[in-house]
């Protein structure tokens, strides 16, 4: 569960000057100071993108690319250049690889209708892994009741980490696909990418990753993956909701059909035919979602402010001083420690369902996630019917951490 070793000794980084620009995390709760531990379901947004949003909502704002007057053509400039902020934070070839989407869930369910559905055949295999979140689970069941899919599933070691030997056996002749999470959102398994890519790419199977745990925590080559598809959303990155991407290989994009049917995706439309816009407006059908593409760029801007590799060994740390403490209650089963893993914290608690236990620490401040996570596959696998989870991101503190684990004795007390 440690940093690897290519991050340990950057220790400059200081979260109590972060924390100063999310307003949100002075409040209190039940009279208690509010100690978010919550980030992997949704991140808080700190000042920087708040005012972006509003100083173009207020200055700028109008509708894109159709207008001629000055404000559409400004507002197009910042919607493009959004689009171009993605692209350098993934390492996109170009920004038209860029597809905005609504979310990380939208961006996956796009792949699987424009780019997979039409090229699956009764029989055909789409391999994922057990710990994938039902983002990346339930486009490809629709895939096997619509079309005769067969999901062929890849299980993890006790450990949470992923046997890419097993992987790599999974992938056989009639595999078309291969869907896997990037960083697991419950056990916060890393997986190896760019390993996995290769060995796909070996047998001609293309791989989507789910990003929207990755995106946060890692630095992302698109290129260097090799990646053909890598969806991510705005809202676990310090964005806003509503917004995500997906990066996919313009060949790819170039040969998919449209996935949603209106304005700005079309070539021409006449009474007998329609032709379709070049990627990406092609897959942006409508008013996309402007105000919050600003936010995005802004929050990856914010995001790029700091030494990512220094944010890393401060999670790491907040991770290792949690894990530590909880693993010395005899009570608490954590779930996952795969080496190198993310700043996610999954772990059971012996007679206390998750969600009493997370009512419990509410009330001490404490906001932690309970429930199935979005991972029912996950949660069979582990034969538990729910866990708790706490997130760590760069604006918490080890006092977060001590009023998580100060919260959790006190349940103990009352639900023990």
């Amino acid at each position: 569960m440690n940093a690897p070793a290519s991050l340990k000794g950057l220790t400059d980084f200081d979260p109590l000057t972060a924390r100063r620009d999310f307003q949100i995390l002075s409040r209190e709760v039940y009279g208690k100071p509010l100690a978010y531990l919550d980030s992997a379901a949704s991140a808080q947004k700190p000042r920087q993108v708040l005012d972006a949003m509003r100083a173009f909502a207020t200055g700028e704002y109008a509708n894109v690319h159709r207008g001629v007057h000055f404000l559409s053509a400004a507002s197009t400039e910042r919607y493009e250049q959004a689009r171009e902020t993605v692209r350098r934070f993934l390492n996109a070839g170009e920004p038209s690889e860029i597809v905005f989407t609504k979310g990380g869930t939208e961006a996956i369910n796009l792949v699987a209708s424009s780019y997979l559905a039409r090229k699956i055949e009764q029989g055909d295999e789409i391999v994922l892994t057990v710990m994938e979140h039902h983002s990346n689970i339930v486009p490809w069941h629709f895939l096997r009741e619509r079309a005769g899919a067969v999901l062929t599933w890849v299980d993890v070691r006790d450990d949470g980490s992923l046997d890419v030997e097993a992987l790599d056996a999974a992938i056989g002749a009639k595999t078309k696909f291969v869907a896997v999470s990037h960083m697991s959102n419950v056990l916060g398994t890393v997986t190896p990418l760019k390993e996995i890519v290769a060995r796909a790419h070996k047998k001609g199977v293309p791989v989507l990753a789910d990003g929207c745990q990755g995106a946060v925590h890692l630095s992302i080559d698109v290129r260097e993956l090799d990646i053909d598809f890598y969806a991510f959303t705005g809202h676990k990155l310090y964005g806003p909701t509503g917004i995500g991407a997906l990066y996919a290989k313009r060949a790819h994009l170039k040969a998919m059909r449209p996935f949603n049917g209106g304005g700005e995706m079309i070539g021409e439309v006449t009474r007998e035919r329609i032709t379709y816009a070049e990627p990406p407006a092609r897959f942006e059908a409508g008013t996309p979602p402007i105000i919050e593409a600003v936010g995005l760029a802004a929050a990856i801007d914010y995001l790029g402010g700091f030494d990512r590799a220094q944010i890393a060994v401060h999670e790491h740390d907040l991770l290792d001083y949690a894990a530590k403490q909880v693993k010395s209650l005899n009570w608490c089963r954590i779930i996952g420690e795969a080496n190198g893993k993310g700043a996610i914290l999954s772990f059971e608690a012996e007679g206390m369902h998750a969600h009493d236990l997370a009512t419990i620490l509410d009330r001490e401040g404490v906001a932690v996630r309970a429930g199935h996570h979005c991972a029912q596959v996950l949660m069979e696998r582990f034969h538990v019917a729910s866990t708790a989870r706490a997130s760590f991101a760069l604006y918490n503190t080890r006092a977060d951490v001590d009023q998580f684990v100060a919260a959790l004795h006190k349940a103990r007390k009352i639900l023990g």
